[in-house]
């Protein structure tokens, strides 16, 4: 089954969907081994791992769809994927919903900022007219029907934090974009419980929701309660990976390379704990069984290392 289609069967269950967010293929790759039914490519991860810079439309197009390209090959579940403002007005929307598609990226979302973009959760932003706006949807719908109609288009509008916008104009371009044969609504950046309600009453189509940053956070229970059908948590991981990481580096300089066996031991019995596993050395074994002369593995006869559990056992 195509990744598209998968991901709205999961989105038939009327449960709702928590997507965790991604950097790289590495990182969805742990998401992904860990049983999340799906994953976020995050664009502020994608800037901040890839750049070291922040998510403020430094990334360009290759950049982004390259990065999707590798996360979807890296995993097993649908991917959701940051397109930003799909890097130009409606002519240029048509080019980013294909290359998308071709990354193996289950959806986008595209939203309404003028260029270049930034986070939707720092000052400072400014959206485009809503007719313009109205306009990118459309193509992006366009784009996605010629190539796979169950690929979706999740539109994104910032007026809601944006300069000079407001709620009542979130709402009214949420609408639109909806009228506009986008599959989602995504209004940003609402920063109280009232506002979310409102958003999940007076939007017609289904609702996705970054819980972060300004706004609140919700249990699964309350979510369906709300009607939100989506929710996606973008920087989660990125930020435990960081404060990992700084607590690793830390005891690293202090104690020396003792640090890496008492980290490892952490997480011996996680899904990713067995490293060599978890990258894919059993897999290369099992395609080289399959695939290669049997002269081929003789190169584990007595070489020192990883070896697949099974094939340990059967050699002794």
């Amino acid at each position: 089954m195509r990744k598209t289609t998968q991901l709205r069967n999961l989105l038939k269950s009327g449960e709702p969907l928590l997507v965790p967010g991604c950097y790289n293929a590495l990182s969805g790759k742990m998401l992904d081994k860990t049983g999340f039914p799906a994953v976020y490519m995050t664009g502020y991860g994608t800037s901040l791992s890839l750049l070291g810079m922040p998510d403020a439309g430094l990334a360009t197009m290759t950049e982004m769809h390259m990065n999707a390209r590798y996360i979807a090959n890296a995993v097993d579940v649908p991917v959701i994927a940051d397109a930003d403002n799909a890097y130009g007005n409606a002519i240029n929307v048509i080019r980013t919903v294909h290359e998308y598609i071709q990354t193996g990226v289950a959806a986008i979302h595209i939203e309404d900022q003028i260029i270049p973009k930034r986070c939707g959760h720092v000052a400072g932003r400014r959206v485009i007219p809503i007719d313009e706006a109205v306009g990118k949807y459309r193509a992006a719908v366009s784009a996605r029907d010629e190539m796979d109609p169950d690929f979706m288009i999740v539109a994104r509008t910032d007026a809601r934090g944006a300069h000079g916008g407001s709620m009542d104009d979130a709402i009214n371009r949420a609408n639109a974009y909806l009228d506009a044969g986008a599959d989602m609504a995504f209004v940003e950046g609402p920063t109280s419980v009232a506002e979310v309600e409102r958003i999940c009453k007076e939007v017609k189509g289904p609702i996705f929701y970054n819980q972060t940053g300004v706004s609140p956070r919700f249990t699964i229970a309350e979510m369906a309660e709300l009607g939100i059908a989506l929710t996606i948590l973008p920087g989660a991981l990125l930020r435990a990976t960081m404060q990992t990481l700084y607590d690793f580096s830390k005891d690293l300089y202090d104690n020396g390379p003792d640090a890496e066996v008492r980290f490892a031991a952490k997480f011996k019995d996680h899904p990713v704990g067995d490293f060599h596993t978890f990258a894919g050395f059993d897999q290369i074994r099992e395609w080289e069984e399959a695939f290669l002369v049997p002269e081929e593995l003789e190169k584990y006869e007595d070489s020192v290392g990883h070896q697949p559990a099974e094939a340990a056992a059967g050699d002794d």
